[in-house]
């Protein structure tokens, strides 16, 4: 159950980041996206203390901060339509095996 709280964070945060670049600096002259900010960023907690009741503290912030890191990445290039080059993407795949081997480590369990 700690990966379905861990997978919601995830997708609250990557909302929200993406939509903080659309708040041009918090101006209120849209509050769409600075709505969509706090309440993400407010969802990505509640699920993340959920995700801690069955895995460690250590865990859950690794995955979510790497998985968010992803798909803010994924996200904002498709919505934002920016271009990274190989070596950012590179890095990315680097926290994707990162997130993968603290998925198949002894370590922890699920």
């Amino acid at each position: 159950m700690s990966w379905l709280f861990i997978a919601l964070a995830v997708l609250a945060e990557a909302m929200s980041h993406v939509a903080l670049k659309a708040t041009d600096g918090f101006s209120l002259s849209n509050p769409l996206p600075a709505t969509l900010v706090i309440v993400g960023h407010l969802a990505a907690f509640a699920f993340l203390s959920q995700a801690m009741k069955g895995m460690p503290v250590g865990i859950v912030h690794s995955l979510w901060a790497g998985l968010a890191i992803v798909a803010v990445s994924l996200i904002s290039t498709v919505v934002y339509r920016q271009h990274l080059d190989p070596m950012v993407w590179a890095g990315i795949l680097f926290v994707v095996v990162g997130v993968a081997m603290i998925n198949f480590s002894q370590g922890h369990v699920h």
